[in-house]
């Protein structure tokens, strides 16, 4: 009977320390409401995921613009975290989705967006926040001057609606250009059209590439180093290719169209560029602007937003001013397959803000616990304590008279002569944990499984197949989520175990 009520203890407590660990707030939110005030008085603490493609400048822009927002509001805290590709951020997101720990703010694409949506209350819709006169767009109440909702373009706010409610900020939008260097286009004997065409840009882009002096230099440059063409974003690359000929990427119900003629043809034609030396990508060889700024290239493709960065002795360029290289700059648009009818996409990500739980007051935590211990008063259950535990932050919180999760261990050591009893039942109940998981593991792996067979064969339903696909796949990542954490007071715990078997 002992070693029975032994047992219900440890499970109790156990059982305790792992729903506490959402202390920090728990995966189902209340809907996002807009509070009636900003209360001045309280501390708040901002987590803001940006990406920044390995610029020191711009890391530099981000903690300016951070340290002047916080002069404005000194009871507000933001702390940033950088990412060099927004797929990072996207996967990021996704995976603590389940777990509440996703940024407050985070800078992300729309169709990422749409993913961070399939959870309950993620993304915090935004229309009642833009209709707010106080702290909305162009509020009164607001410490700078933001933009009214009539002075944003309404076809940048249409891509942040999604079911007729706006979760993002369309704050970073722009268009593509092409950043040249007219001085070696000149040298190499050609003339700046017009309009850049596809043709134009790889002609010259081999002949640079193929123009070398005796000792291996490049002719243009006189550098060991030359990338002619070099464009940042290969999706946008494909993209605007194939709409400039006319040919299928996806319909707005999300068929896939890319996988054409064209498409092939497009793919062996950079290939062939690539394989000459005269082409490359941000992804391959790194940010366009430093080999444009040092001589190295001829045609860059970045986006109209990064033109502070481009071009001869550039006021944000991140290169050394040893490396700089004189000449001419012209940025033109995107090179077109028919100058007549030039065609290009604006791109850009949207400031998305998530519905996140406040982090429990330590008066909340003191409530919780009051609470869960008269419950087990009223039935009568045993208990040593209750405690309050964060996986998150590791720590323990009101361990007052050292009554914690140590002293536990050790009472319960003492409790019986045998003190593998202890460990056997935590084995026990950890062992059931994992069964659990296995088993819930096991069904979302089937219905992935299913999705993908369906997926195969009703290409027509691929739209919902995805929407399955990503719930069992967040599924999947807060059972794995979970786990991680029932290890980690496991682990937590056979530690103190083995030490005090040691003493």
């Amino acid at each position: 009977m002992r070693h029975t009520r032994m047992a219900a203890l440890m499970l109790s407590l156990v059982t305790l320390l792992t729903t506490l660990c959402g202390c920090h707030g728990s995966r189902s939110q209340n809907a996002f409401t807009v509070p009636d005030s900003f209360d001045e008085s309280r501390q708040y603490e901002i987590t803001f995921w940006a990406k920044n493609d390995t610029n020191k400048t711009q890391v530099d822009i981000y903690s300016k613009a951070i340290a002047d927002f916080q002069a404005l509001y000194p009871n507000i805290t933001v702390k940033l975290r950088l990412y060099t590709d927004y797929g990072k951020i996207y996967n990021d997101v996704i995976t603590n989705i389940a777990t509440n720990t996703t940024p407050n703010v985070c800078i992300t694409y729309p169709d990422h967006i749409a993913t961070y949506l399939t959870g309950d209350n993620v993304v915090a819709p935004l229309d009642a926040l833009f209709a707010d006169e106080q702290y909305g767009l162009g509020g009164s109440a607001l410490r700078y001057d933001g933009p009214a909702s009539e002075e944003m373009i309404s076809r940048f706010l249409e891509e942040c609606s999604f079911s007729g409610s706006h979760y993002a900020v369309p704050f970073m939008r722009s268009t593509e250009a092409c950043y040249v260097n007219r001085t070696y286009v000149e040298a190499l004997g050609y003339e700046l059209p017009e309009t850049l065409t596809w043709d134009f840009v790889w002609e010259v882009s081999e002949a640079a590439a193929a123009a070398k002096n005796a000792d291996g230099t490049y002719t243009v440059n006189g550098q060991q180093v030359l990338l002619p063409f070099i464009y940042k974003s290969t999706d946008n690359m494909m993209i605007q290719l194939l709409r400039q000929k006319n040919a299928g990427y996806s319909t707005d119900s999300g068929d896939v169209q890319i996988f054409n003629d064209t498409t092939e043809d497009i793919l062996y034609d950079v290939a062939r560029h690539t394989a000459s030396g005269a082409f490359s990508t941000f992804k391959i060889s790194g940010y366009p602007a430093n080999f444009l700024n040092a001589g190295q290239c001829l045609f860059a493709v970045d986006s109209t937003a990064g033109a502070t960065w481009m071009g001869s002795h550039a006021p944000l360029s991140d290169i050394s001013s040893d490396k700089y290289v004189d000449f001419e700059t012209a940025v033109m648009a995107v090179p077109q397959c028919d100058p007549d009818h030039p065609q290009m996409i604006s791109q850009g990500p949207s400031v998305c803000v998530f519905n996140k739980a406040d982090k429990r007051t330590e008066n909340d935590l003191k409530q919780i616990l009051e609470k869960a211990k008269e419950t087990l008063d009223d039935r009568g259950i045993e208990y040593f304590d209750i405690i309050a535990y964060s996986s998150f932050e590791e720590k323990e919180y009101f361990n007052i008279n050292n009554k914690g999760l140590k002293a536990f261990l050790e009472f319960a050591n003492g409790y019986t002569n045998n003190k593998e009893n202890t460990t056997a039942q935590l084995n026990a109940i950890f062992k059931n944990i994992k069964t659990t998981y296995d088993e819930d593991m096991s069904k979302h792996e089937k219905i992935i499984a299913d999705c993908k067979d369906v997926a195969k064969e009703q290409a027509h339903n691929i739209t919902s197949v995805m929407t399955i696909l990503s719930d069992s796949y967040m599924k999947m990542q807060k059972f794995k989520k979970s786990v991680s954490e029932v290890k980690k007071v496991e682990r937590e715990i056979k530690s103190i175990l083995y030490r005090m078997k040691s003493k």
